[in-house]
């Protein structure tokens, strides 16, 4: 459980927040293994025995001061009395992990009988679009061989299409049949057979170890819809055209209800993968995409908004349908057509699952991206509790979860892997603050309870083997991190303990809220005047401006933060994000499909992987072997001045590395396999959430656009067009100017 805040000393009261200009929050990902410093926590057992606070309900912590009978709560300060377990449990305080560590992971006791504990197989089903092209097909094919090979041992897989028509793959006997139900055109209607009397679960969903092969043989005989099919299977369309007849939402409606009879019983989570190549346009859940095209006729409103909002209700309550059902949906979307991933995104990331887009067929990193999320450790059915010392309460939260209906500050995740990243943003319960004069310093203690499946090998390693022989088992478990704070003496205090990055992650989470609900250039607004916010506080605060009768004087504004080295990384983020496409306007030639998956990716995104994804790394190398400098700004300039021949960049989706044209001809193009630039490249692959696209440009041979794209500080913040001084310096001017009208 890594935790990072946006500053690690806090300000003492609401006047020092309200005049230090920066978010105050923090960003947790709860099923890292090790924290933000690399340690591991402590395991221990009884998580259930753990002592909680009568008062706060806070978990006993290494902060606690603890007597023969009883303990104060370090979060508020309650005098709570021990059991007589306890106390014999803690007379032998180096057998507990909650008296050696802070950070803690606790077995818990599973409810229901052991018998039941043990089916929980791991299931996943592919759901593929046959309203598409055989090169879709053959990617989709491609991607699901690597599933296939990264799934665990004891799994079950099952193989559906959709078109105008469901079809159930069969592949337990010698040849695989397919059953086909169609659907209805009308968006009331539903299926006349249930799945189920369409294909039993039982015969649908194959053990993968027995049935690898003729699940492969099945997945060959995968063919796109023809067009006469699809005319005679769709109905007429709106104004009496032909739609295409992709009956994505009855037939993910289907699905679950199909799922969810065997919930608990067979399996305990259910992966369903959804492969789309356009809009839903057959049935219940069709998406009307015309809205795309008339965007500009929407009466002077934002075109860029007018495409943020979801047309439809139809898939946030899917995803509803989905979670009651036991089932976590990953949407791959591969298409170049607007699709509307506003509607369609809340299937994924409200059911626990994430959301990938693929402009084209070709160099596309699917298969790749499926085995890793295959290969990565999970935890579903998560619940987490943050809690803090009673001066300060958290404000708003963020990211993929969902707000429990009754308790306050309990966000139930359905599905989480290690990178997934939550944020939270603080405010103070009083106007006095954190107390001056005490010893007591502000506490933060975040509880994750979350379920592993454990795999039978793993088992009969513990010593269960008899019990368990050959099925997967479920294990509940408690992660619990306690963190002391400092409060800041003065503003200084709190400028020098800033984390940039996880300021960004909080600014980043602020902007898609305030972009989603009113709208691309609102965030901009929002983005630019926090920034301007920050400069003139940071003026003030280090007296950096005199006031010459009620007027300040512009020379003294100081735009680059030279006092504090911390905040100096700031206005180049923001001046990144501005021209970043999730901020970008739609006349820039940003797809709003590809706004939405960026919203999507960033919101789960940990902070480093954020700030590579907005601002890119940039170094540069003498030889394949010997790097030269280890950062640059993103400038043309900064290219022609470092002399170095290669250059590598990571924009984390994408990794390029260039030649420039002055570079030795003897130079290995591409690099070999074997040199230290090759190294980092598979170092920064494999520690990646996605597999980033890899990209080889010699300059002066091969067109260098996409990489000079990446060179933004020339480039004009709002995109039109080149200004008279161009890029991050007018940029830098322009916040001058507003600071100065700001402070008048």
């Amino acid at each position: 459980m890594a935790v990072r805040a946006t500053v690690s000393r806090f300000p003492s009261d609401p006047d020092a927040q309200e005049a230090s200009g920066l978010p105050w929050g923090v960003t947790v990902t709860p099923f890292a293994t090790k924290d933000e410093n690399g340690a591991a926590p402590v395991y221990g057992s009884d998580g259930h025995m753990l002592p909680r606070c009568e008062n706060c309900y806070a978990y006993f912590n290494t902060y606690c001061e603890l007597e023969q009978w009883a303990w104060t709560c370090s979060l508020c300060g309650s005098l709570n009395g021990l059991s007589s377990q306890a106390i014999a449990r803690y007379s032998h305080p180096q057998s507990c992990a909650e008296m050696i560590s802070s950070f803690i992971d606790l077995d818990l006791p599973l409810e229901g009988s052991e018998e039941e504990t043990m089916q929980a197989r791991p299931v996943y089903v592919a759901a593929v679009d046959l309203s598409s092209s055989e090169e879709f097909l053959e990617l989709t094919r491609s991607a699901l061989q690597a599933a296939l090979e990264a799934v665990p041992s004891g799994a079950l897989f099952g193989l559906a299409t959709f078109s105008h028509k469901i079809g159930l793959y069969d592949v337990q006997g010698a040849i695989p049949v397919v059953k086909n139900v169609f659907i209805p055109s009308d968006t009331e209607d539903t299926l006349s057979l249930e799945l189920e009397d369409v294909m039993p679960l039982s015969q649908f969903l194959a053990p993968v170890e027995t049935f690898k092969e003729n699940i492969t043989s099945a997945l060959e005989t995968l063919r796109p819809t023809t067009s006469w099919e699809r005319t005679a299977g769709a109905a007429q369309g709106l104004d009496g055209v032909l739609m295409g007849g992709r009956g994505f939402g009855l037939a993910m409606e289907s699905l679950f209800n199909y799922l969810g009879s065997e919930y608990g019983n067979t399996f305990a989570l259910a992966r369903v993968f959804a492969f789309l190549s356009g809009p839903p346009d057959h049935g219940a859940g069709q998406l009307d995409t015309r809205r795309y095209g008339e965007q500009y006729a929407s009466k002077g409103e934002d075109a860029d908004r007018a495409l943020l909002p979801e047309q439809t209700p139809f898939y946030k309550d899917l995803a509803a349908v989905a979670v009651q059902a036991g089932v976590c949906v990953d949407i791959f979307a591969i298409t170049n057509e607007y699709t509307d991933l506003a509607s369609l995104k809340f299937l994924s990331i409200e059911s626990g699952g994430s959301l990938f887009l693929y402009s084209s067929t070709d160099d596309s990193t699917l298969p790749q991206d499926i085995y890793r999320m295959l290969s990565r450790p999970y935890a579903f059915n998560c619940i987490m509790r943050l809690r803090t010392s009673s001066e300060f309460k958290p404000g708003h939260s963020y990211g993929h979860f969902f707000p429990d209906p009754q308790y306050e500050n309990v966000q139930h995740i359905i599905c989480c892997d290690s990178y997934a990243t939550y944020a939270y943003d603080f405010d103070f319960a009083n106007a006095s603050g954190f107390a001056r004069h005490t010893s007591e310093q502000p506490m933060l203690q975040i509880a994750f309870q979350y379920t592993v499946v454990v795999p039978p090998e793993e088992l009969s390693s513990e010593g269960l083997g008899s019990v368990s022989r050959g099925k997967h088992s479920l294990k509940r478990r408690l992660r619990i991190r306690t963190l002391q704070f400092a409060a800041a003496q003065n503003i200084n205090e709190v400028y020098d303990s800033v984390d940039p990055e996880a300021v960004l992650s909080v600014l980043v989470h602020k902007v898609i809220l305030a972009s989603l609900e009113q709208g691309v250039r609102e965030g901009r607004m929002l983005l630019h005047d926090w920034l301007v916010i920050l400069t003139a506080q940071y003026n003030e605060a280090f007296k950096l401006v005199q006031h010459n009768k009620g007027n300040s004087v512009t020379s003294q504004i100081d735009v680059e933060f030279l006092q504090c080295p911390q905040l100096q990384r700031l206005p180049r983020l923001v001046f990144a994000l501005l021209r970043n496409p999730l901020l970008r306007f739609h006349e820039e030639g940003v797809h709003p499909d590809y706004r939405i998956y960026l919203q999507c990716l960033f919101s789960a995104l940990e902070p480093s992987s954020l700030q590579r994804a907005v601002y890119p790394l940039l170094t540069s190398y003498s030889t394949p072997d010997k790097q030269a400098f280890p950062r640059h700004s993103l400038s043309r300039a900064a290219l022609i001045t470092s002399g170095s021949p290669i250059f590598l960049l990571d924009a984390f989706t994408t990794i390029i590395v260039f030649y420039s044209s002055t570079a030795d001809p003897t130079l290995p193009f591409p690099p070999p396999q074997d040199c230290l630039l090759r190294t980092t490249i598979n170092k920064m692959k494999q520690e990646r959430s996605i597999t980033p696209k890899l990209i080889f440009i010699r300059g002066g041979q091969d067109d260098a656009t996409i990489f000079e794209n990446y060179l933004i500080e020339e480039q004009d913040v709002d995109g039109s067009g080149l200004t008279s001084v161009m890029g991050f310096v007018s940029f830098l001017e322009e916040i001058s100017q507003s600071v100065v009208e700001y402070m008048k």
